[in-house]
């Protein structure tokens, strides 16, 4: 059997292409270095891909490859690196969005009012006369685009697989790696057929087209392998059987890309297990062995991961995945040895902890629901509290300079002693405090400037959950992160934040958020057990963030805000599937602030989410206070409160944090107007979009200080 690979990270191993882009954003490269080292970074990506038989080209870009095909279908102007970047973090950046049920996100392409045509990108993406060049499927394009009305959907996939089969006859490229994950979304008959012209389209180029599916089963994958392309690559992880089953009844002689190892989870593959389903596979099928989902959403290597032993056994990163695709193939050919060696490791149980299986086992549904209402908690609040109209917050972070990045390695390297890390995390809370209480913001945060990430910062704090030290992962564009694995069960290894929040409350007579991750998003930004139904790890999380609120009260603090940015993005990609995936997500949440006093006010913070979709399960988490993500939609989202009777208070990112960009008070104000005339002024927040961890002081200072003047502009008016 031959073996192929696609997706590897482009990040590099020692985050390369981090410093590259934001060393030409910074201007300390000149366009020609940057692309130089792009270069030289994808050759080692080539490199890497040497393990396998066959790989696609062009795989590598500077930003995202929906802006880069946006541009090259004449959505987009960018004659220059300037220009393309402005379409990426500017003014007038685009929409973004998170990729499927991923935590990576993309630019969101806008067809309103456009006409397509061919045109170049500023800087070399694909090579003339390339095997196998990588592209989006002119379907998937479509699907994940904005500005594309029911009626002219067809249209519009006609036009861009017009332009794709335009273009890669220009090209002259030998073959075609085609991404069609949307297929894996539950589709209409309709879009099937449009689906079939698309491709039709394309096979008259009689360019060979490999095309690939991913992050779940497809419901019709009889229809799709009578589609007129040489291969479709299958994902038969994240299937639930169903790809599988379906793979029995078919009888093609195009080549199966057989998705065995996983391209979205860092457990090592069961290789005896799996040469079984592909003994079954390649007696049917001319089979292929290859990753199930892009490899990019994993580290570059675990050589160096700061994990237990135990753990570094049963753990795979992208370059291990590569070498389990040879694995399986010795394992069909007889040859075992190696592959022994490398499952040994599953076999090894720990991280069992008996005393909370049996917390969760004792939950009742009393445990899920807080009383009083919302009506009366609101009026109890209102009193505690007491906030002007159009009260002022930000969702958490402040800046992490390079000085508190600085110490922060200093102390993790242990060339700083606690009591001097805690000393000097004081007075950067102190520091904030006072540039907050000068400013007039109503509700003040610590700033987090102990945590290095949302979600690593609470697994560092928890048992059961291990961080990899150097396992960088994409977020969106050169913002990356470090997944924590979920190995075991989870529960507070003493208190987690309580000292700093409780110290910055001493400081000022203004309320100070208390600041926490949500069970959903920390288990889906983090690679997480399978041995365990995610229910059951989600209760583990929720029982520990409700006792460090339970201790956040002691210390006198009035609001707590638990952070869901991933609730929409965790969902699986069928509906179908929601109510099922829902029931636990809500009751995660619920479960932190059950318990809590009726004067505690509970915050929660979402972006970059389709909120239309999921607007009745937001409603049943029970929350006070909801902020979100509204400046690249520019207020977009409050259509979905329309559609619904929304009691609750809300906080419309009227700033948006991902752009250097300072908004003037005007800006502001044109996304709160639009929502005023769905919210009342009464229940309506003035926030930020996200937290400001990635930006400058001289950009948030001034931001805030128009962000404040247009509160104090709105009270005056709607007094």
């Amino acid at each position: 059997m031959k073996t192929y690979a696609y997706g590897f990270p482009r990040l590099g191993k020692n985050r390369e292409f981090k410093r590259l882009v934001e060393g030409f954003w910074d201007g300390k490269l000149s366009e020609k270095e940057l692309l130089k080292g792009i270069e030289e970074l994808d050759r080692k990506r080539e490199e890497a891909y040497s393990k396998v038989d066959g790989h696609p080209t062009g795989e590598m870009t500077l930003y995202d490859h929906m802006v880069d095909q946006a541009v090259l279908f004449g959505l987009y102007t960018a004659k220059s690196l300037q220009e393309y970047f402005e379409l990426c973090r500017g003014k007038n950046a685009l929409h973004m969005r998170k990729w499927f049920n991923t935590n990576y996100h993309y630019l969101v392409p806008d067809f309103t009012g456009k006409e397509l045509s061919l045109s170049d990108l500023p800087y070399p993406k694909w090579k003339r006369r390339s095997s196998n060049a990588y592209i989006i499927g002119p379907f998937t394009f479509v699907k994940l685009s904005r500005g594309v009305k029911e009626e002219e959907f067809k249209e519009r996939v006609k036009e861009v697989a017009a332009l794709t089969a335009r273009f890669v006859k220009e090209m002259e490229f030998k073959s075609l790696h085609v991404d069609e994950p949307a297929l894996a979304l539950e589709l209409s008959k309709e879009e099937w057929e449009v689906l079939k012209e698309a491709y039709e389209e394309l096979a008259g180029t009689g360019i060979p087209v490999n095309l690939f599916t991913y992050y779940g089963s497809i419901d019709n994958l009889k229809e799709l392998f009578e589609l007129p392309v040489k291969g479709i690559g299958i994902d038969l992880i994240h299937d639930g059987g169903e790809n599988l089953k379906q793979l029995r009844e078919i009888e093609s002689d195009k080549r199966l890309f057989a998705g065995v190892v996983d391209g979205r989870n860092v457990w090592r593959n069961d290789l005896f297990k799996t040469a079984e389903k592909l003994k079954e596979l390649k007696w049917k099928f001319n089979t292929v062995i290859t990753n199930a989902a892009p490899l990019f959403h994993l580290p570059v290597s675990f050589s160096g991961a700061t994990l237990p032993e135990e753990l570094l056994k049963k753990v795979a990163f992208a370059q291990e995945k590569l070498e389990e695709l040879n694995l399986l193939v010795e394992v069909l050919e007889g040859e075992t040895e190696r592959a022994e060696e490398w499952v040994e490791g599953l076999k090894i149980p720990f991280g069992r902890i008996e005393r909370v299986r049996e917390r969760v086992a004792a939950l009742k549904e009393e445990d899920f629901i807080r009383k009083p209402a919302y009506p009366e908690r609101e009026r109890v609040q209102k009193e505690a509290l007491k906030l002007p109209l159009f009260p002022t917050t930000t969702i958490g972070s402040f800046p992490q300079t390079e000085e508190v990045r600085r110490i922060r390695l200093l102390r993790k390297k242990g060339k700083l002693s606690q009591e001097d890390y805690d000393t000097f995390i004081r007075g950067e809370i102190a520091k904030a405090i006072q540039i907050q209480e000068e400013l007039g913001l109503d509700v003040l945060v610590h700033g987090e400037f102990e945590r290095s990430d949302m979600v690593e910062y609470f697994a560092e704090k928890m048992k059961g959950i291990a961080t990899t030290g150097n396992g960088w992962v994409i977020s969106y564009g050169t913002r990356c992160y470090r997944p924590p694995i979920i190995y075991g069960d989870v529960e507070r290894d003493g208190q987690m934040t309580v000292k700093e929040i409780g110290f910055a409350q001493s400081l000022t007579q203004k309320p100070v958020k208390g600041m926490l991750t949500g069970p959903t998003t920390i288990i889906a930004w983090s690679f997480v057990r399978e041995d365990l139904p995610l229910r059951e790890v989600a209760y583990q999380i929720a029982l520990a963030l409700k006792d460090e609120i339970a201790d956040y009260e002691k210390e006198g603090i009035k609001i707590v805000q638990i952070d869901e940015p991933a609730i929409r993005e965790k969902a699986p990609l069928k509906k179908r599937e929601w109510k099922e995936y829902f029931d636990w997500a809500v009751k995660a949440f619920r479960l932190c602030h059950s318990s809590v006093k009726p004067e505690t006010q509970i915050h929660t913070h979402m972006c970059y989410s389709e909120f239309s979709e999921i607007i009745e399960y937001i409603l049943l988490m029970d929350f006070d206070v909801i902020s979100i993500e509204a400046t690249r939609s520019k207020g977009d989202i409050v259509e979905a409160f329309e559609k619904v009777n929304f009691d609750r208070q809300i906080g419309l990112g009227v700033w948006d944090i991902h752009s250097p960009y300072v908004p003037s008070v005007e800006e502001m104000e044109e996304i709160v107007k639009r929502a005023l005339r769905v919210i009342p002024k009464e229940k309506f927040w003035v926030n930020p979009d996200c937290g400001l961890k990635t930006r400058r002081w001289e950009e948030v200072i001034p931001a805030l200080r128009n962000l404040i003047k247009l509160a104090l502009k709105l009270r005056e008016e709607k007094q």
